[in-house]
């Protein structure tokens, strides 16, 4: 089995950029137990998800010519966290088509990997009719892709 802390270096490195969101665990986020509630980190895939399109893609997520519809979303618990720990998320991209792309999430707290996660998204007009991504947001969404990473 490969040290995580490497696995986590290596995926870094290879990939043209990743984006990095940061969140922090309140209170509202644990259980009775002190843990936090497992649906928290489908959570924290939304809101690095959103952060990703509104700062590194679109900050309109292309309203005017479709929307972004994910398609599937999976989730792998890897270690609990808690109350007041800081979660660094790290996102990047993989297999990229021109109508779909794939986001991959890994979640690391205190270098730890807690969980990794994926969304397949599919972009469509307003009448829901899967179209092409534009191009150049293509290219936009290629540069954080990692070909370590597969769906």
């Amino acid at each position: 089995m490969l040290n995580k802390k490497i696995v986590h270096q290596q995926a870094e490195s290879l990939a043209k950029k990743t984006f990095l969101y940061t969140i922090e665990i309140g209170l509202k986020d644990s259980n009775a137990y002190g843990n936090t509630y497992f649906a928290r980190y489908f959570e924290w895939q939304g809101i690095c998800r959103e952060q990703w399109f509104f700062r590194c893609i679109s900050p309109y997520m292309l309203q005017s010519q479709g929307v972004f519809i994910t398609q599937y979303a999976h989730q792998h618990y890897a270690h609990e966290t808690f109350p007041f720990q800081t979660v660094q998320c790290y996102l990047n991209t993989s297999d990229i088509k021109p109508c779909s792309f794939c986001l991959q999430f890994r979640f690391y707290v205190d270098n730890t990997l807690i969980s990794t996660g994926y969304q397949k998204i599919v972009f469509a007009n307003h009448d829901k009719k899967i179209i092409r991504l534009p191009q150049g947001i293509v290219d936009e969404i290629k540069l954080y892709a990692d070909p370590l990473i597969t769906p």
